[in-house]
């Protein structure tokens, strides 16, 4: 259900959706989309559409680099990702793996 919050409602991080894509194609070009036509992109896959609505823009469980056994190397990849505006997997993968 949604209901109109009238001319002056406001989006903020509180209200958003996440998606997990298949590929960094899929990332690619949902990022693109959402982030166009008035659209801003904000650090580690997060933009807002051009109604002012927040997206995470996400490949499923980043790679299983979060989870993995390498804690080191999930360390440098959410260093790597905090740097990234749109994720970058195979960026991901590289820090991952050291």
């Amino acid at each position: 259900m949604a209901l109109n919050g009238g001319t002056r409602f406001e989006y903020t991080h509180a209200i958003s959706f996440k998606i997990d894509c298949a590929d960094q194609a899929e990332v690619d070009r949902l990022w693109d989309r959402l982030s166009s036509n008035g659209g801003s992109v904000e650090r580690c896959g997060w933009l807002k559409d051009r109604y002012g609505v927040s997206w995470q823009i996400v490949r499923p469980r980043s790679c299983n680099i979060w989870g993995g056994p390498d804690h080191a190397g999930a360390q440098r990849a959410m260093q790597a990702m905090m740097q990234m505006i749109k994720l970058d997997i195979a960026g991901l993968k590289k820090a991952y793996e050291g």
